[in-house]
């Protein structure tokens, strides 16, 4: 039975701690006061499973981490189950046995990859994993019908965990562990066991048959390798006799493809000496007219030159005695004779100077601005033809270039290499694919190489090479037959000898096997006996069991006051059915209404805790079992599980569980442990009543 539950920051709960003694207890309150909380707390704390989508969502909100408690008896030894888990998703375990007051741990942590599971031991010590208990022992809110619609296999699962055939699996796994022992060694023995007789019986058989008929092949194929080196040998003979003609066709085919590779590398060489001397023509073309007249240029633009520096210097000259000129002009403007006296001295004067007449320098300055004009004109005629002969001059220092660059000194040299050229055109064929004959015309050693050819050709006249490849063809053919032969040959008698050894093998291995197949069948017959889930004694359990269930969910299915008086389990092949009987019919699931199968599915239940009340955890939780029930039901529950603190208080120490929001219900009832849950701001808030 469960002792106690302590809850801090988990779901709705700050912190709470449950008490619980045998009997009936009652969680009563409105809907979301944390009352199925409780639910997942035991589970988690147990299995680490519960029914919320995440584990992070366990941690009551605004707290970073959170924890279950479960303290519980079995057989008289007390355990304790912790769980935690942070806001990050990580989990601490421990599961511990108290001895004494003091904690004996007993796992921490699911490490299952160290061989390490909390979840096992737990598991180990209630007798059922979490999902056969949530379907014997804890009904969810809204699935009190759970069980009435599992599938009929899966009910028989759960009534196996229930009853304990469980442990007949155990037993009858330790009996195939034995017995797949007992055939490893005797494999280990003989490389063979008892289920392997047959199969060796129709190898040995196998073997005989193969040995007999192998042994006339051996022969068959023995003469006729000796057939066959005989007339390989003839072949090589003549092959032998025609190989140095086939070696020289290949120094033929060799000696051509020689020639046709020197010959397209002494075209490709020759036109590329044409193709550079046709670019030396190209550009030496005309040279010979520029070249030579360099020196007079570079005379004549001296001369030009010279004849502008002069002239530059008769401008410059002029343009200063113009400036002077100009200058005499503004003074001789304020020389005015007034009475014939000069305007200086006063004294008589009677004419003036023509150097301070007015006139005279006008005319003068506009001679020499006419002669300055005329010295332009000439300067710009000189430096035109500067310009003319330095044009002149650049194309014969390039023509003088070109020719320094192609080393060419004379017009005769020039001629020379077109004369040189032509010649070489005329020597090579038009491309590197023309006849032998002519490519051996391009040099010696072209000659050479087709003189080779032909005394290779001579030797080789009237010679054959497809009939030759044909001869070599055939050996290959011959010899290729000949080595199947020998494998053949070699794998027969490999075949007859391991043949021979296999039969001494398997002769002696099936006289044993027949000695060790009696003794298996003796395991296996107490096996399928006595251990399996479906031989005699699992069937007597499950018989007793659903006599002892239709029996107890009967009566309580009487006192809820429905049209069903009983109901009856029965197992047919691999599974269970459930038949609801009235006074006069037996009645479909399907027909009844859903109060009744309410009531038909915790009849079950009860009948089923009723069942467990010899098992491990002892223990039968309700959420909300009062959904669906109209009022006169939900009175007759009541009076059901008022009367379940009787049974609670038997040998069996049955521990029941109900959740409820329907607290009015239990106001007369004889049920004395009752929790209220209400929701406060903190949190929920749990008093006794």
């Amino acid at each position: 039975m469960i002792t106690s539950i302590e809850l801090g920051d988990f779901l709705s709960h700050s912190n709470t701690e449950l008490e619980f003694e045998n009997g009936v207890t009652v969680f009563v309150g409105d809907n979301g006061a944390g009352k199925s909380s409780i639910i997942d707390a035991i589970t988690f704390a147990l299995f680490g499973q519960h029914t919320r989508k995440s584990n992070k969502g366990l941690i009551k909100r605004g707290s970073n981490q959170g924890f279950a408690k479960v303290s519980f008896s079995i057989n008289g030894k007390q355990f304790e189950a912790v769980r935690k888990i942070d806001s990050k998703g990580t989990l601490a375990a421990t599961f511990a046995e108290i001895v004494d007051g003091e904690r004996v741990e007993i796992a921490a942590g699911e490490r299952k990859q160290f061989g390490e599971s909390m979840t096992h031991e737990v598991e180990k010590v209630i007798g059922l994993d979490f999902e056969k208990l949530k379907i014997a022992s804890i009904v969810q809110q809204g699935e009190l019908n759970t069980i009435i619609n599992a599938k009929p296999k899966e009910f028989k699962e759960l009534l196996n965990a229930i009853i304990g055939i469980d442990k007949l699996d155990v037993a009858s796994e330790s009996m195939k562990a034995v017995n797949k022992d007992f055939r490893e060694r005797i494999r280990d023995a003989f490389g063979y066991d008892d289920t392997h007789i047959e199969i060796l019986s129709r190898d040995l058989e196998r073997y005989r048959k193969e040995t007999d008929e192998s042994k006339p092949e051996k022969n068959t194929l023995e003469l006729k390798q000796e057939k066959l080196k005989g007339d390989v040998d003839d072949l090589r003979k003549k092959v032998e006799s025609d190989a140095p003609k086939i070696d020289k066709i290949n120094q033929l085919e060799s000696r051509k493809k020689e020639l046709s590779a020197y010959a397209k590398e002494a075209i490709r060489e020759i036109q590329h000496q044409i193709s550079e001397n046709e670019r030396k023509i190209h550009d030496c073309e005309g040279c010979f007219e520029y070249a030579p007249l360099k020196p007079d240029l570079e005379s004549k633009i001296l001369k030009v030159e010279e004849a502008v520096e002069d002239t530059v210097k008769k401008i410059q000259e002029m343009t200063n005695q113009t400036t002077s000129l100009k200058e005499k002009l503004a003074l001789a403007s304020k020389l005015q004779l007034k009475d014939n006296k000069c305007p200086v001295c006063d004294s008589n004067v009677e004419k003036l100077n023509p150097l301070f007449q007015e006139e005279h320098l006008r005319q003068e300055i506009s001679v020499i601005q006419g002669q300055i004009v005329s010295k332009e004109k000439e300067r710009d005629m000189y430096n035109q033809k500067k310009k003319e002969f330095s044009a002149k001059l650049q194309n014969a220092r390039d023509a003088e270039a070109t020719l320094r660059a192609y080393s060419i000194n004379s017009r005769e040299e020039l001629i020379k290499i077109q004369e040189d050229t032509e010649i070489k055109k005329q020597k090579i064929p038009l491309t590197a694919n023309g006849s032998l004959v002519e490519m051996s015309a391009i040099d010696t050693h072209a000659k050479m190489i087709f003189e080779n050819i032909s005394n290779l050709e001579d030797e080789t006249r009237g010679f054959d090479e497809r009939e030759f490849n044909s001869l070599k063809m055939t050996i290959n053919e011959k010899q290729t037959s000949l080595s199947q032969i020998d494998q053949q040959i070699g794998a027969i008698s490999e075949k007859i000898s391991k043949g021979e050894e296999q039969i001494s093998v398997i002769e002696k291995a099936i006289a044993e096997l027949r000695t060790v197949k009696e003794y298996v069948a003796n395991l296996n017959e107490i096996q399928t006996n006595v251990f399996s889930r479906d031989g005699p004694v699992a069937t007597s359990l499950r018989s007793w069991a659903l006599n002892t269930i239709s029996a107890k969910a009967s009566e309580y299915l009487s006192l809820l006051n429905t049209k069903i008086q009983r109901i009856s389990l029965s197992e047919k092949a691999r599974d269970i059915s459930i038949a609801c009987h009235s006074k006069s019919e037996v009645l479909e699931l399907e027909s009844l209404s859903g109060g009744e199968k309410v009531s038909v599915a915790l009849a079950l239940r009860l009948g089923m805790a009723s069942l467990l009340g010899a098992s491990n955890l002892n223990l039968m939780i309700l959420d909300e079992p009062t959904t669906h029930l109209d009022a006169e039901r939900k009175k007759s529950l009541v009076e059901v599980l008022s009367q379940l603190s009787d049974i609670s208080n038997s040998e069996s120490r049955m521990q029941f569980l109900i959740i409820t929001h329907d607290a009015e219900i239990f106001e007369d009832s004889t049920v004395e442990q009752i929790y209220k849950f209400e929701s406060s701001e903190q949190g929920s808030k749990v008093t006794v009543l």
